[in-house]
């Protein structure tokens, strides 16, 4: 990935403050910490959203500001304009050297390639043709350059489409022929279109997908808020680990995404459930060995160069606050 694709100009930046959607915090909070996501905000994002109230009862202010895409949510942490990203940016960290470091694991890597059968079969079939994925240096772009080399096929193109929902949907329709999906987002694909989608073998595949990156001056300055925030993340993990139909009563409690449309509201409690099955949110919010993972997948994906056991942990993340948060509730 290009430095420029990285970069922008301030007017950028403030044109894309059209795209937000922003949960304003209460202003007597002690310490404030605003997270850009890049992407709208979805029946995925409620296990943040969750842990980010919780950590507001603690006084620490969580401001939630949803972008149009990853890259602008990273221009935006790059350059000041948020404190915190979500993402797996190893691209940018090494291409750049972007002074920032991930330091909390969100999810793994669980997600489905799913062809229109009246279109492709299989791998093959797909060499020189399209293929939709979440975006820019996302997880789901690095899986599928990982499937073209092993496939030993090339795509034509990627085209760049937020949201797992937002693809299915748009496969369903017949706008692509050829996406990845979440476990979610199969599933309705399967409800709706029966035996019209196929869904393509990937292996095993085990790298992070998601992530909470910072830059590490802030990190370093606000450590207690930081602290707060991911003790937050690995309690409300556990416990929709233990129990997922919990995340229908505590978006009630919250009122979070108060405008979710009924079909997708029906969604919530079933999109957890099959998260928790396919092992998706991590307990521990990350660990060396799964930095090590990290590096085999990306390095072989392209999103890393270099061999992947000349790459140093701390050249990409601080896992200082998740120990410490395991220290705290153990486990």
């Amino acid at each position: 990935m290009s430095t420029r694709a990285w970069f922008s100009t301030a007017a950028r930046l403030t044109a894309a403050a059209a795209l937000f959607w922003t949960f304003t915090a209460p202003a007597s909070a002690a310490d404030k910490i605003r997270v850009a996501f890049g992407d709208i905000a979805s029946v995925e994002s409620l296990n943040l959203l969750i842990a980010f109230e919780r950590a507001k009862e603690r006084g620490v202010d969580v401001e939630a500001t949803f972008f149009k895409s990853e890259d602008l949510a990273a221009q935006a942490v790059v350059g000041g304009q948020a404190d915190v990203g979500i993402g797996t940016p190893y691209a940018l960290i090494q291409k750049v050297k972007a002074p920032i470091r991930l330091f909390y694991q969100v999810s793994n890597l669980r997600f489905y390639p799913v062809v229109n059968t009246e279109f492709y079969k299989d791998w093959k079939d797909l060499d020189g043709q399209e293929f939709a994925v979440h975006s820019r240096g996302s997880g789901t772009e690095a899986i599928m350059n990982l499937m073209a080399q092993k496939h030993g096929i090339k795509f034509s193109q990627y085209s760049y489409v937020p949201g797992a929902e937002v693809r299915a949907g748009a496969l369903l329709k017949g706008n692509v022929k050829a996406t990845i999906v979440d476990s979610g987002a199969l599933r309705m694909l399967k409800d709706k279109g029966g035996d019209k989608f196929k869904t393509l073998d990937m292996g095993n595949v085990n790298a992070t997908d998601e992530a909470l990156y910072a830059n590490t001056a802030f990190l370093e300055k606000n450590a207690d808020a930081i602290n707060i925030l991911v003790e937050e993340l690995i309690k409300t993990t556990r416990e929709l680990n233990k129990d997922p139909k919990a995340v229908v009563a505590l978006r009630t409690k919250y009122k979070l995404l108060p405008d979710l449309p009924k079909d997708l509201e029906a969604e919530v409690e079933p999109y957890f459930a099959d998260a928790v099955e396919a092992k998706l949110y991590p307990a521990d919010g990350g660990s060396a060995a799964a930095v090590r993972s990290d590096f085999e997948f990306y390095t072989v994906s392209g999103a890393l160069q270099g061999d992947a056991g000349s790459l140093k942990a701390e050249d990409f993340w601080i896992l200082g606050p998740v120990e410490k948060a395991r220290a705290t509730l153990g486990g």
